[in-house]
């Protein structure tokens, strides 16, 4: 083999490798694309479960507060309705004289 044609083989074994290394960079460069695409899909699931489940925890935790707060009004309705029997029925001295002076100076 002359000079000539090892200088001609020796280019074309570079150009080969320059293929070689060319095609691996562009599949990397593929794959690395994908692998984006990929992690922003995933990403994008994980984002909407997140708000799907933090959406629900909100409507429970409203749920659990407005049926707390309903408890606790219905408490107070019924300590105030039993207050206010227990208030009724003591009427005492002072209370019905009370109420005798001011129906007499009516009618005075």
């Amino acid at each position: 083999m002359s000079t000539q044609e090892k200088y001609v083989h020796s280019l074309k074994q570079i150009k080969e490798a320059e293929e070689k290394a060319w095609d691996e960079i562009q599949n990397f460069k593929k794959k690395v694309a994908e692998d984006i695409k990929s992690f922003q899909i995933d990403a994008d699931k994980a984002i909407a479960l997140a708000k799907t489940q933090g959406e629900k925890l909100v409507e429970t935790n409203i749920d659990q507060t407005r049926k707390k707060a309903e408890i606790e009004v219905y408490k107070i309705i019924e300590e105030a309705k039993a207050k206010s029997k227990t208030i009724s029925t003591q009427i005492d001295e002072k209370t019905v004289s009370g109420i005798l002076d001011i129906l007499l100076k009516g009618v005075e």
